[in-house]
């Protein structure tokens, strides 16, 4: 009876230290799952400061890593000029050369894209930007500014440059509000439910 009982100790005993062992197994597990999270990169095209606003609220949020995209031929200070410049650009399928690259785009798994809205769709240096990288496996979330066509076709043109990245709900806000546009802002962020 003895032997009995001491045998079940052993046994009750064992089972408690093997059950601790998966308890802290487990919680180490379930702290590196916290620990690592996405690397976010806001990267956006700015020409009036409209869409740097919004990227700026962005980073602050998030805690992303801003890019800004910049063309290595700044556009033309006049309104009329920058535009008939870029119809010319889309037209024509021209990417204009960037200023700058982004050497560690695969060190990230979300991209944000900023763009304003130029003759319905991203402005040339966001089709560069697009063009250049391999966005296979990220996630895409783009938010743009306009003046009044809101998202018009950039979200399904920024697909087709991307084909292999999964994109994500848009935001887009009128750039007269976008140093207003806290609260829409906060919103999209929360359905994305993207952690920081």
């Amino acid at each position: 009876m003895k032997k009995i009982f001491l045998s079940s100790l052993f046994l009750l005993l064992f089972l408690s230290l093997t059950a601790c062992g998966n308890t802290k197994e487990n919680i180490e597990t379930n702290t590196a799952a916290k620990e690592k999270t996405s690397k976010i990169l806001i990267a956006y095209f700015s020409r009036t400061g409209n869409t740097k606003e919004i990227a700026l609220k962005i980073q602050e949020k998030t805690n992303g890593e801003l890019f800004e995209i910049q063309p290595a031929e700044p556009y033309p200070e006049n309104y009329k000029e920058t535009t008939d410049k870029a119809k010319q650009e889309l037209s024509s399928g021209y990417l204009p050369p960037l200023k700058t690259k982004i050497n560690n785009l695969e060190s990230y798994d979300i991209i944000f894209i900023g763009y304003p809205i130029w003759w319905g769709t991203i402005p040339g240096p966001v089709r560069t930007f697009l063009t250049e990288n391999d966005f296979s496996g990220k996630i895409i979330i783009p938010f743009c500014t306009h003046g009044g066509s809101g998202i018009a076709s950039s979200t399904s043109d920024i697909q087709k440059l991307a084909p292999q990245a999964e994109l994500k709900e848009a935001l887009a806000i009128p750039g007269s509000q976008a140093k207003n546009s806290e609260n829409t802002l906060n919103e999209w962020l929360n359905s994305l439910q993207i952690s920081e």
